[in-house]
């Protein structure tokens, strides 16, 4: 993988005066990305692996990301960047190579850099490699460019053989068979490649053979529609009287649920969300099982952990399927802990953080100063030890709806007014006071939040002073995303663009 740019070790830690971690002291790093997942559902009883992370580390009580869904926030979370200066969103979704990302900087640093990622947006295809030494697709059993997921999920054996003939030949015939295999009978229910990925991980660390330090980093995709986690995770959060199979049974498709194909009731979402508490519970199992992996390497007494959401989610909440088309705090509050190294004495800090805020922690906690990185990125160090004052406000974008407007037409035809009226850009300023939420359409919204927690009042119009106050803050802080520069898009490959429609974006 392309890597670029110095590596100064030797130099002054940025932002806290400390020097340099020996490099046989540099600790290693392992970040997991909880796809999905929302702050308000994380607690002891879905989580609990997590939960002990947090109370024998450093638990950040008001993490947010910069973005509502995948593409934008990750590509924030690796390069320190807000979604209008890396310009990766939903009309351009594809990181740009120009900007130097967190692998990169480990690699620099003579990291040894794995990842595996469950989500078909944070692979090679999207330009998210760049830095790895190995980034993986975490949901294939054996390695290949060609996606089987179309046989897989063919709802009859006519699909399914259908969808066989159609790619059992693409690349390795053995390969693609070992994959159907795999994905048809040798899978755990529930599973999205979780336990898939933890497994390669944990072979990966038992087969290691340098002194290096490493950069892990995982995303585990189980919170994302579709919710499905196995019963044994599932039924201790059903409402009393729905069985995993009846919930199970409730059609998940979020945009046709936008343009009205079909309704789901209360007592519909009330199921959903027990699915979707149960598949947190599942990936937690996982987490347990990446924490003994650690354990069992001798690795994680100098490893920093970071485990986070990329983006939350709605599930019935004001009508919402999904996480598209608004910047509530339901989309982008999300569990943020961080353990080991400094951060190990059971602290729950209060303060203002975003994902962004990552980059230039992992480097001040490791010792590894990378001057590109650090210059580019928004983002203030949380390390306990860093000089730089607390955050009074976080920002966060979305530029796009994904899929476009366009594509709904072509998979519906009509679209409803409520629908297209989400086809503009929306940025908001949240401070420790005020949520304010304006549109390119003119939109606006502020709500107090010491009264309004939940975001239910829009008191824009008794206070313009506080709107004029914030719209030009964020004018301040957020670029025009029309000046971003962008790569060429991406020519996605037909078992792309099925896995991605069957998370709901196309």
């Amino acid at each position: 993988m392309t890597t670029h740019g110095d590596s100064a070790d030797d130099e002054e830690r940025h932002g806290n005066g400390r020097s340099d971690l020996q490099e046989t002291d540099r600790p290693n790093v392992c970040l997991v990305v909880l796809d999905t997942a929302r702050a308000s559902d994380v607690d002891a009883a879905t989580m609990p692996t997590l939960t002990q992370l947090g109370d024998e580390g450093t638990r950040f009580e008001r993490a947010f990301s910069t973005a509502p869904w995948t593409v934008p926030s990750h590509a924030s979370l690796f390069t320190g960047t807000y979604t209008s200066e890396h310009g990766t969103h939903g009309g351009h979704q594809v990181l740009d190579d120009r900007l130097r990302t967190l692998p990169e900087a480990f690699a620099a640093a003579g990291y040894e850099t794995v990842g595996v990622s469950n989500n078909t947006w944070i692979t090679a295809e999207f330009g998210f490699d760049r830095g790895f030494d190995d980034l993986r697709r975490g949901w294939q059993y054996r390695q290949s460019d060609t996606d089987m997921g179309t046989v897989v999920r063919g709802e009859c054996l006519s699909e399914k053989l259908r969808a066989a003939r159609e790619r059992l030949f693409e690349g390795n015939p053995l390969v693609n068979l070992a994959n159907v295999v795999y994905s048809e009978f040798l899978q755990p229910a529930g599973d999205d490649g979780a336990a898939r990925s933890v497994d390669w991980i944990d072979s990966w660390l038992r087969r290691r053979s340098t002194d290096e330090p490493f950069f892990c980093f995982c995303n585990l995709i189980e919170p994302h529609v579709v919710y499905d986690p196995p019963q044994s995770s599932a039924e201790a959060f059903l409402p009393s009287g729905v069985s995993h199979e009846d919930a199970r049974a409730i059609r998940q498709d979020p945009r046709a649920f936008d343009c009205g194909e079909y309704s789901l009731d209360e007592e519909d979402f009330a199921a959903l969300r027990g699915l979707y508490r149960g598949s947190l519970a599942y990936a937690d199992a996982q987490l347990a099982r990446l924490r003994e992996s650690l354990e069992a390497a001798g690795a994680l007494e100098n490893t920093i952990v970071v485990v986070c959401g990329d983006h939350g989610e709605h599930v019935g909440e004001r009508g919402f399927f999904g996480h598209q088309y608004n910047l509530y705090d339901t989309l982008l509050h999300v569990p943020l802990v961080v353990h080991g190294g400094p951060f190990t004495d059971g602290t729950s800090r209060r303060d203002l953080v975003q994902l962004l805020d990552l980059p230039e922690t992992l480097l001040d906690v490791t010792g590894v100063s990378d001057p590109a990185l650090r210059a580019q990125g928004a983002g203030r160090s949380l390390h306990p030890g860093a000089d730089e004052s607390p955050r009074d406000a976080v920002f966060a974008e979305y530029v796009a709806p994904q899929p476009s407007i366009e594509r709904l037409e072509a998979r519906f035809g009509e679209v409803p007014d409520r629908v297209r009226a989400f086809d503009r850009r929306l940025r908001a300023i949240r401070t420790t006071e005020y949520k304010y939420v304006e549109g390119s359409d003119g939109f606006r919204r502020l709500h107090y939040l010491p009264t309004d927690p939940d975001e239910r009042r829009d008191i824009a119009a008794e206070n313009p002073s506080v709107v004029a106050d914030l719209s030009a803050r964020l004018d301040a802080q957020l670029a025009s995303v029309d000046h971003t520069p962008q790569t060429e898009p991406v020519a996605m490959s037909d078992g792309t663009k099925q896995r991605l429609a069957d998370l709901g974006y196309r």
